[in-house]
């Protein structure tokens, strides 16, 4: 598969994971939170599948297309490590949808950032909400959830927080 298959064969993967999760997630208070902006495509559909809602964003340094950048107020700025115990101060564990796609192409440092990922995600996770990742993450109180119609084994991870 080309490096553009599989981009996207992963966007489509991503699209159909959050429309699947749209009416599990309307039925949930609490913030969506949109971990890694890049470009600001996926917080664009969360805009459109949650109208009203408020989305909280982090981004190490913001350059997305312009209609596509967060209200200051709904972004936190920085490096995910440091930004997720700083957005837990002001949040707490409220968030019915997490959706992270943060990595690169080097395996092990994504490795490497998910032992600390996943347990930081955790604190703003609301029991009874959905993190949907790029990559597996293993917090006790999640539950791995199956595939949506179509999606791919593994292509993406879904949990439910218990």
């Amino acid at each position: 598969m080309s490096r553009l298959d599989s981009f996207i064969a992963r966007m489509q993967a991503q699209r159909d994971c959050l429309n699947y999760l749209k009416p599990l997630v309307d039925r949930l208070s609490g913030p969506i939170l949109e971990v890694g902006l890049g470009n600001g495509r996926t917080y664009d559909h969360l805009r459109d599948l949650f109208p009203g809602r408020d989305i909280y964003v982090f981004e190490r340094k913001v350059a997305a297309h312009p209609d596509c950048i967060p209200p200051d107020d709904r972004l936190f700025l920085g490096e995910a490590r440091a930004a997720i115990p700083e957005a837990a101060k002001k949040l707490g564990a409220a968030a019915a949808l997490i959706h992270t796609d943060l990595g690169t192409g080097d395996h092990a440092a994504n490795v490497a950032m998910g032992k600390w990922l996943g347990p930081a995600l955790d604190t703003l996770a609301a029991t009874g909400g959905y993190i949907l990742a790029n990559q597996p993450l293993e917090v006790a109180r999640w539950k791995r959830e199956s595939d949506p119609p179509g999606v791919p084994k593994d292509r993406y991870f879904l949990y439910r927080v218990g």
